[in-house]
């Protein structure tokens, strides 16, 4: 049993796939028997920071550290931003004096990565515009729950290569889970990322892609899509448009996916944009599922990172 006690949590690849299958474990027995878990964290104390608007990650958040028992801080940047009215690790010295974890969404990975560095509690990368590893870990855990395993599993990721493709990718090569990304070129996940991920998958036999050709979801087991422009990315949002509506998750392109496929997506949705009614609502859309497992991996992270397993 690996011990993630006072671990940091910045980058899925600096975990392994026990790390992983473990954190998922206890991610499923908060969701069972969430009454063992009853003030397992009481007065414990989580700060959250968000740069970025926030519905799913804010709720989750703050909801997850309450359930446990514990409470949570939340400011924004026109409360004081980080790095700018004093520095990441002035901040740093301070939070670990109050506090026991700290949450960071925010657009710089290396800002979640200076905190890391600095701040002797543990740190949670909540999203940045590289990475969004909670999300990736609530992904999988949608996709064990529907099919009781990742090894061998199928995903296809329909879109930009993203932050959520990023962390997609890495989730995928730890667990075994093969994922193709599939959007127009010059919308590639970054290479540095791709190839982190690859050297991951060399261990567990991921298969790990890009293609241009929408066709690819051809089989998979889940069909995964996104916004077509992030926050930030607003005045690209005409262009993207047109460039990724062949790639829009409609009733045609999800039924090439296997016959029990699940569809995925990380919200909010644009629908009508990269993914339609029919499919958005299908009796197969595990989306809401994917946003109650951001509450249950939030809950395990702050149990295993705080308390460890």
């Amino acid at each position: 049993m690996p011990n993630l006690k006072g671990r940091d949590l910045v980058a899925l690849w600096d975990w392994s796939g026990e790390d992983v299958s473990a954190l998922l474990d206890l991610a499923d027995a908060l969701k069972r028997k969430p009454g063992e878990y009853q003030g397992a964290l009481a007065g414990r104390t989580a700060f959250l920071y968000f740069e970025k608007p926030s519905l799913r990650t804010r709720v989750t958040g703050e909801a997850g550290m309450i359930q446990l028992g514990g409470g949570a801080v939340t400011q924004t940047p026109e409360m004081g931003r980080i790095g700018v009215r004093e520095t990441v690790a002035d901040v740093a010295r301070n939070l670990e004096r109050w506090c026991d974890v700290i949450g960071m969404r925010t657009f710089s990975q290396a800002l979640v990565e200076q905190m890391a560095a600095t701040a002797r509690i543990p740190v949670i990368n909540l999203l940045t515009d590289l990475l969004h590893p909670c999300q990736a870990l609530a992904d999988a855990m949608t996709v064990r729950e529907a099919f009781g395993e990742l090894a061998g599993r199928r995903l296809a990721f329909v879109g930009d290569g993203n932050n959520v493709a990023h962390s997609l990718l890495v989730v995928g090569a730890l667990t075994g889970m093969s994922v193709t990304v599939i959007g127009p070129r010059g919308f590639e996940p970054n290479l540095r990322v791709f190839d982190r991920a690859r050297e991951l998958a060399a261990a567990t036999g991921a298969a790990l892609a890009y293609t241009d050709d929408p066709a690819a979801v051809e089989g998979a087991d889940a069909v995964y899509t996104d916004v077509w422009a992030s926050m930030g990315q607003e005045k690209e949002a005409e262009q993207r448009r047109r460039l990724f509506m062949p790639y829009q998750v409609n009733a045609a392109l999800f039924g090439r996916a296997s016959a029990d496929a699940i569809f995925l997506h990380c919200l909010p949705a644009h629908r009508g944009e990269e993914v339609t009614d029919e499919v958005a609502d299908h009796e197969r859309s595990r989306i809401f599922d994917q946003a109650e497992n951001r509450l249950h991996v939030i809950k395990a992270l702050y149990v295993a990172l705080i308390n460890g397993l």
